[in-house]
C-alpha cells in the first residue's frame, strides 16, 4: 500500500469519530496496538530529540524498504509514533523521503495538540525523513 493510501486510510478512520476525547480514544489503542521495540533499540542514539516524552524511534532498511521501529513512555504520544510507523514503515527510502503529510492537517491533530506534543511530532517527522535520506544513500 502507498504511503498516500495509507494517510487516506487513516483519514477515513478518524472521519468516524465526531469527538476529540473519541480521537483521542481512537489514538490511544493504536499506541497499546503497537509491537514493542526492542530493549537493545532504547538507546540514547535512537531518542528523538524535541520531544517532552521519551520517544525511541529505530529504522533499518530490509529489502531496499525502511522499517521502523518506535516506543514511547507517554500513551498519546505512542499513539502518534503509531500512527507515524504505520504510514512510513515498509517504505522505500525514496517515497519517505518525497512524501507529504496531508493527514495530519486531514484529521485535525495538530490543532488538537498541545505545543510541547506538536514540537515533538514534527521531531518525529524529521527523524523519519532523516533516516529515509541517509538510507537513500545506500540504496
Amino acid at each position: 500500500m502507498s504511503i498516500a493510501e495509507i494517510q487516506a486510510e487513516i483519514v477515513d478512520e478518524f472521519a468516524l469519530f465526531d469527538e476529540w476525547m473519541d480521537k483521542y480514544e481512537h489514538l490511544i489503542e493504536l499506541g497499546k496496538d503497537l509491537p514493542v521495540i526492542a530493549e537493545e533499540f532504547k538507546t540514547e542514539d535512537n531518542l528523538i530529540k524535541g520531544c517532552q516524552s521519551r520517544v525511541w524511534l529505530h529504522a533499518n532498511l530490509n529489502d531496499g524498504k525502511i522499517e521502523f521501529t518506535a516506543e514511547s513512555d507517554a500513551i498519546i504520544t505512542k499513539g502518534i509514533v503509531a500512527l507515524m510507523i504505520r504510514v512510513f514503515s515498509n517504505q522505500t527510502p525514496k517515497n519517505i523521503a518525497s512524501s507529504n503529510v496531508d493527514f495530519i492537517d486531514e484529521i485535525g491533530l495538530k490543532e488538537h495538540l498541545s505545543p510541547t506534543r506538536s514540537n515533538g511530532l514534527l521531531s518525529m517527522l524529521k527523524q523519519i525523513k532523516m533516516y529515509s535520506i541517509a538510507y537513500q544513500a545506500k540504496v
